[in-house]
């Protein structure tokens, strides 16, 4: 097997974890308030990352204080985007949020251009408008399709995206667990928080079990997307991402009953070409270089 195919197993397999622990988070959430139930999976994966972490020998914080404010710049985006994400998660069926993330390449490549001076061309602003317009889609900012929601779902790409510029500040010095582990217990701080005014509720054995299997999907998540970075080519790699949709659409109708209707899936298909097309064409200008 060859470094670019584990690379993307690893891809898919990142993509599959985060989209099971989406599918069971909204699951639990039909019963249980979302800080509470966000803080106890977040306590969960929390311990799991520490051990993973520990084991590794990744626990050390020997970087410089440019890269702790850029770690705590990038713990801040993921916390508003877990909200926002989830928030949305809850009320718009899963296929549907998770094709609005799907512009995240295109929403990196913009930032990118915009923040870091990086150059892009005409063919990828192209992309990036096709992709923009199919994003349009799928929120549908109409009197009939549009809600408040769908605001919450592009929220959350923005501040995934400001995450991931965020990044790529950072220098190789700054070990992924430790990001991992800083970003869980802000998560799971900022909901402990939150779930104190929102009030908790009894559980039942089902949901406890929804969360406990949600806090190990999304290590399985973490760690597979930390394993990914280490094998392979990036620009090989980076389209297995929209393997996501396709679980969306299976656990979605399978779970949920949902299934988008044609302008959504018209909508997902231009944001995934203008995705492909803009990692093809890096990594074209990247082989020419």
């Amino acid at each position: 097997m060859t470094p670019n195919v584990k690379g993307a197993l690893l891809m898919m397999g990142s993509m599959a974890a985060f989209t099971v622990n989406d599918t069971l988070v909204k699951a639990a959430g039909q019963e249980v308030p979302l800080f509470q139930l966000v803080a106890l999976r977040g306590l969960l994966a929390t311990i799991l990352v520490f051990a993973l972490a520990r084991h590794l020998g990744a626990l050390h914080l020997r970087f410089g204080r440019h890269d702790r404010w850029l770690v705590a710049f990038r713990c801040v985006a993921e916390l508003s985007a877990t909200f926002f994400f989830l928030t949305a998660l809850m009320h718009m069926p899963l296929a549907n949020v998770t094709a609005v993330l799907q512009a995240l390449p295109l929403t990196v490549t913009l930032g990118a251009a915009l923040f870091f001076s990086e150059q892009i061309g005409w063919r990828r602003i192209m992309a990036i408008a096709l992709g923009f317009a199919g994003m349009l889609l799928i929120v549908r900012p109409g009197p009939d399709g549009f809600s408040i929601y769908a605001m919450y779902a592009l929220i959350a790409v923005i501040c995934v995206t400001a995450r991931d510029l965020i990044t790529r500040r950072m220098s190789p010095e700054v070990p992924s667990m430790v990001v991992t582990l800083a970003t869980s217990l802000t998560i799971t701080t900022g909901a402990a928080i939150a779930s104190v005014f929102q009030g908790w509720v009894p559980m039942t054995a089902g949901s406890g079990m929804l969360i406990a299997s949600a806090a190990v999907f999304v290590l399985l998540g973490y760690l597979f997307s930390v394993m990914v970075m280490r094998v392979g080519e990036v620009s090989f790699v980076a389209p297995f991402r929209y393997s996501s949709l396709i679980w969306a659409l299976g656990l979605g109708w399978a779970v949920f009953g949902d299934w988008p209707d044609r302008i959504t899936m018209l909508g997902a298909a231009l944001v995934v070409s203008a995705g492909l097309f803009t990692l093809f064409r890096e990594r074209a200008l990247q082989a020419s270089e």
